[in-house]
């Protein structure tokens, strides 16, 4: 398994980011948006590292990227907006590269990058599947016809679990190809819960991206 610092364009502007990739071509890769920069989010969070190493063992690509403004990320935070031209950026960039089946692109975030990543994937057909920790905001997902996961921690005080389980039915859909979990004595930071919630992204993408076509 090899990271690579890569630098790659969104709109005028250079970004950074890593790419695990497994020994082998052909394979889905998965796109991760960090959280809230403003408040020290940034591609070296932990969640980001235990989901890219948990995506990794699966045997799926893992992409995750400096927002702009964020490490050496060229430009200044823009509130949402110009984050998500950047993930669109990335997602091309993943999508592009040889050893990626462009067909079985998958994306995620966490925190304020989980909204992000929700946001994105409803105006993005490449985005097969979505995953989102503990996001502050949830989009109405109910027409966005893809798998979709929301996950949450028990014990967030910051999101807590009950205003995720509010929103339940507009992530779910009327398709029923929403789902959202509670992960018990989580908060929202996941310390000491990295590996059951980053094994759980791996299993949902695992399952939606690697499937045999047909």
């Amino acid at each position: 398994m090899n990271g690579e610092r890569v630098v790659f364009k969104s709109g005028a502007l250079v970004l950074e980011g890593r790419l695990l990739l497994p020994p082998r071509a052909g394979v889905a890769g998965v796109v991760i948006c960090h959280p809230h920069p403003l408040y020290g989010g940034s591609m070296d969070n932990n969640v980001v590292h235990a989901v890219s190493e948990a995506l990794a063992k699966e045997g799926m690509a893992a992409f995750c990227f400096n927002f702009r403004g964020v490490g050496r990320s060229e430009g200044i935070h823009d509130g949402g907006l110009g984050e998500i031209d950047d993930t669109l950026a990335a997602i091309s960039f993943l999508a592009g590269r040889r050893e990626i089946h462009a067909g079985r692109i998958g994306l995620a975030g966490y925190s304020f990058g989980g909204t992000v990543a929700l946001n994105t994937a409803r105006q993005e057909g490449r985005v097969k599947a979505v995953a989102a920790i503990s996001p502050p905001e949830v989009p109405d997902m109910g027409g966005y016809g893809r798998p979709r996961l929301i996950l949450c921690g028990s014990e967030d005080s910051l999101i807590p679990a009950s205003f995720i389980l509010q929103q339940k039915e507009q992530i779910t859909g009327p398709d029923g190809a929403g789902a959202v979990e509670v992960i018990p004595g989580a908060d929202h930071f996941w310390q000491g819960h990295e590996e059951i919630l980053a094994g759980r992204i791996a299993s949902f993408f695992q399952q939606h991206l690697m499937a045999p076509a047909g």
